[in-house]
């Protein structure tokens, strides 16, 4: 058997996101079920980074076992032959045995993008948060910078998360203009469920003016959900990189 690392993008548009659950399509589904369709094996492909419905990729991470003869650089092509056009390999390598693609992961970026004009809304409207209220930008800068760091999240994570540990190390927070877009863009060693959308939730709030960059001190402090703003929408957010010691334990 060997292990194949793909790296994906896709379109979260028309998925329940990205790992198998009983009640709707899924990203992980259509990978194994093209896999078994080109090898007849039943396989479970592993994930970096969890994905919810409607959330984008540009630069997923996966790997799966396969007893296949195809070569781990055909595998590229042989999955895009019959993906569906909201899915695509971007590159097949073969990876070492033990690899895992979230477990061997130091940090991951992501990146919430607000479009904030009237006209183009129709196009834009599953690929970010439509928003066309003035924002104070330059608060929620010094807001997001106040993120960085290793702190207990809690506050910033949603309810119904399994984890015990909420500490997460935060390498960049930033916010970038580029018109007519704004962008969140985010790189820490970790993140908890829905965290990077309550934290765009909460710089909103900044941007609006109901809080102060300062408040972000204390929504940390407090560990509490309730003090943090809502949670963005799922369109504006996307997977955009994983990041791996210089040394990754891939093969060739």
């Amino acid at each position: 058997m060997r292990r194949i690392k793909l790296i994906i993008e896709y379109d979260g548009t028309n998925y329940n996101g990205s790992q198998i659950q009983t009640n709707g399509h899924t990203i992980q589904e259509e990978l194994q079920q093209c896999i078994e369709r080109l090898t007849g094996e039943k396989v479970s492909v592993l994930f970096a980074g969890r994905t919810d419905t409607g959330v984008h990729a540009l630069r997923q991470v996966v790997a799966f076992d396969t007893g296949s003869t195809i070569p781990p650089e055909r595998w590229q092509y042989a999955l895009n032959s019959v993906l569906p056009d909201d899915i695509k390999v971007l590159q097949s390598t073969e990876a070492e045995a033990g690899f895992h693609p979230r477990f061997d992961a130091v940090s991951k970026t992501y990146r919430y993008k607000i479009y904030r004009k009237p006209w183009g809304q129709t196009f834009w409207r599953n690929y970010a948060y439509l928003c066309t209220e003035e924002l104070d930008v330059e608060a929620m800068g010094q807001a997001a910078r106040r993120l960085e760091g290793t702190h207990d999240f809690r506050s910033f994570c949603a309810s119904g998360s399994s984890v015990k540990n909420f500490e997460r190390t935060v390498l960049s927070c930033r916010l970038v203009e580029a018109e007519p877009f704004l962008y969140l863009d985010i790189t820490a060693n970790g993140f908890l469920y829905n965290m990077v959308r309550i934290i765009m939730g909460t710089l909103l709030e900044v941007g609006r003016g109901s809080l102060a960059p300062e408040d972000m001190d204390r929504i940390l402090t407090a560990r509490d959900r309730s003090l943090a703003g809502p949670t963005a929408p799922p369109q504006g957010l996307y997977l955009m990189e994983v990041h791996y010691p210089e040394k990754q334990p891939l093969g060739k």
